[in-house]
């Protein structure tokens, strides 16, 4: 008798888990390359006109919070973010160009959604 309750028991602790972790809500955020545009005054066909953006601190800001990341020396991010939408920017300020691209991003639930960010360097 001991043993059934004790089966029972390990059977019913296993459910409770199992249910409680495909009802966890899923990760989501934003993934993708960030990349610097123009890199020379003139862009000549064959030879690159962008690079990545490496080593460059991302803000993503809300109305609750404030999330920070850094680009790789590729120029990628991956950062986890509540759904919903989500300002960017970087921590600094361009004195030329217009700055980073796009302004507002979305980030959907249960999902890493590609986006890919573009900095003006204000080069012309």
């Amino acid at each position: 008798m001991v043993t059934k309750c004790a089966l029972l028991s390990a059977a019913l602790v296993l459910a409770a888990l199992s249910a409680t972790s495909t009802h966890a809500i899923a990760p989501s955020g934003l993934r993708g390359v960030v990349t610097r545009s123009p890199i020379t005054p003139v862009c000549i066909e064959g030879v690159p006109c962008s690079a990545p953006a490496k080593d460059t601190l991302l803000v993503f800001s809300n109305r609750a919070r404030s999330v920070r990341t850094r680009t790789t020396s590729t120029g990628s991010y991956r950062v986890a973010l509540a759904p919903g939408w989500w300002k960017v920017s970087t921590v600094t300020v361009p004195r030329i160009g217009s700055g980073i691209e796009p302004h507002t991003v979305r980030v959907i639930a249960a999902r890493f959604r590609v986006v890919d960010l573009d900095i003006d360097t204000g080069i012309r």
